[in-house]
């Protein structure tokens, strides 16, 4: 069996760490300096990745192989087969002519103005869609109806990708805190308060970040009332959810609340007008349909949202699930960080999984609306033009994290940051970011640190709790720079092959707020430790 080294340049292990840092630079470098499109740039990751693993840390050419493939299909499915399904009833709406109907009834219903519309399209619905689809397809649905609202494409995706974050750790129902809690051996509904005690925090800033870029100060004094209304219901109906409630319904819940609290709020109040937000299309403004031709738009997301939360209620995609060892990997590793633990390998298929629910929600609604079969296969075709380069590029970069984690360079980045001593505290949140960059999961980041951050926590007589949290929270952050978000984003619109122009503009606000999550976990550590919720079975 291959033991993973973790100091493998001259036994030193800063050497060894920034060595194992250059496939993730190399791919940061390739987008945001010199701008190549996304799908080169994991290309190049992933081979300098394969290339390190095999010449310095040993991996058997075989395996680093296997590993790569296990990665690639994985991206494949289930990641890519939820993606592209999202994108198909995207198209759907699109051709039925629901899509336009549900941007005629946000312009004729909402305030003209484009920054409350940026509010209610990208933090609101989208949080909707994040617990309903996730893996990058919010983004790009969104993006794509705020260009439609005059939003310019770059402009739409970077605000998008900055929204499409605080949803993220509750997302899928709930999977990265239960993937957590299994790796951690911490309980899932402790690691859920305690997450549920920090993102609320940032939701609730979140509005208020976000008008500030795009409007400045004296947006955030004309708008502060929707913006706390819009960030704290959200947060609020998070904390409850993830502390008081079901954890795994936390997401939709929250952004639920979130929606229709602040479309009522919309109806009562409204902003002065201001003429240089005012949406710049030639839709009839204040035009509102009535009755059932209001809700016309509307459907579709109803629909998809009923059945997705349908579907995961009565376990449908457990239905023929089959775990698969994955040749030439499965147990052939040992993780020389956690004690010589054997590394499972497993390939979990699950044809009736999430993405075939969003097929099945595409098609109910291709029947509802009567979209005749030769437009249904036209909208096909279309998502595979769109969707290919981020198909490719997702496979890529969730190749080369498998190669990283299998070959031992993840965990020699993690352990350099875990011996950072007191500066921990500030290192730690990067980690999970890290992975989340890697990965375009939170799920993965907490699969792969989410044990190390309590091992870490423990030996400094920090809270384990707090810290395997922590790792959650400062990935969903990296969501907004993850090459799988981005590539998935700019599908739907004129920026393809500029991913690197869209993560140049989101990589700096992804740092300034993992840094506000730095502040807020010292906060909890040291002065408001009555924050973190007990854990009565710990030893």
């Amino acid at each position: 069996m291959f033991h993973q080294a973790l100091t493998p340049v001259g036994g030193d292990l800063t050497l060894s760490f920034l060595v194992a840092l250059l496939p993730i630079a190399a791919v940061l470098v390739l987008l945001g300096v010199l701008r190549r499109p996304a799908w080169q740039a994991s290309v190049v990751g992933l081979a300098l990745g394969l290339l390190i693993a095999t010449a310095v840390w040993h991996l058997p050419v075989r395996i680093a192989l296997a590993a790569a493939c296990n990665g690639a299909v994985f991206a494949l499915w289930p990641v890519m087969w939820i993606v592209v399904n999202a994108l198909l009833f995207y198209n759907i709406t699109v051709e039925s002519g629901r899509f336009d109907a549900f941007r005629s009834w946000m312009i004729a219903y909402l305030p003209n103005d484009r920054r409350v519309l940026l509010i209610v399209v990208a933090f609101c619905f989208g949080a909707l869609l994040e617990g309903t689809c996730g893996f990058g397809a919010p983004v790009a649905i969104t993006a794509s109806l705020l260009i439609l609202c005059g939003f310019p494409s770059l402009d739409a995706l970077v605000f998008v990708l900055i929204f499409n974050t605080t949803p993220v750790a509750f997302g899928a129902l709930g999977t990265p805190v239960t993937v957590l809690g299994a790796v951690t051996g911490l309980p899932a509904r402790a690691l859920a308060q305690m997450v549920g005690r920090q993102l609320p925090l940032m939701a609730a800033l979140l509005p208020f970040y976000v008008i500030l870029l795009y409007g400045g100060w004296r947006s955030i004094a004309a708008l502060w009332p929707v913006l706390l209304v819009a960030g704290s219901s959200f947060g609020i109906a998070q904390f409850v959810g993830s502390n008081y409630l079901d954890y795994t319904l936390t997401d939709v819940l929250a952004a639920l609340v979130s929606l229709a609290v602040t479309l009522s709020f919309l109806q009562r109040w409204r902003p002065k007008p201001a003429a240089e937000f005012m949406l710049s299309i030639g839709a009839a403004v204040g035009t509102r349909p009535r009755g059932a031709v209001a809700w016309r738009g509307w459907t579709p997301w109803l629909v998809l949202t009923a059945t997705v939360i349908l579907w995961t209620f009565f376990k449908i995609g457990n239905v023929g699930q089959q775990s698969i060892p994955w040749p030439y990997l499965h147990k052939t590793i040992l993780i020389t960080l956690y004690h010589d633990q054997i590394y499972a390998a497993t390939w979990t298929f699950q044809p009736l999984g999430t993405g075939t629910a969003i097929l099945a929600a595409a098609l109910l609604t291709a029947l509802l609306v009567r979209l005749p079969i030769p437009a249904l296969i036209d909208c096909a075709l279309r998502t595979v033009r769109q969707i290919w380069q981020a198909v490719l590029t997702v496979m890529a970069i969730l190749g080369l994290a498998y190669v990283m984690n299998y070959s031992g360079l993840a965990y020699t980045l993690g352990l350099a940051v875990a011996s950072t001593g007191p500066l921990f505290i500030v290192f730690s949140p990067f980690l999970g970011w890290v992975a989340v960059f890697l990965s375009g999961s939170d799920t993965s980041g907490n699969a792969l640190f989410g044990n190390l951050q309590v091992i870490a926590a423990r030996q400094l007589h920090l809270n384990p709790l707090l810290f395997a949290a922590t790792n959650s929270s400062g990935g969903v952050l990296g969501k907004m720079i993850s090459p799988q978000n981005i590539a998935t984003g700019v599908s739907v619109t004129n920026l393809k092959g500029q991913e690197g122009v869209v993560l140049a503009r989101t990589f700096l606000h992804s740092v300034v707020l993992t840094m506000l999550l730095v502040l807020i976990v010292i906060v909890q550590e040291y002065w408001l430790p009555a924050m973190i919720p007990g854990l009565p079975d710990a030893p």
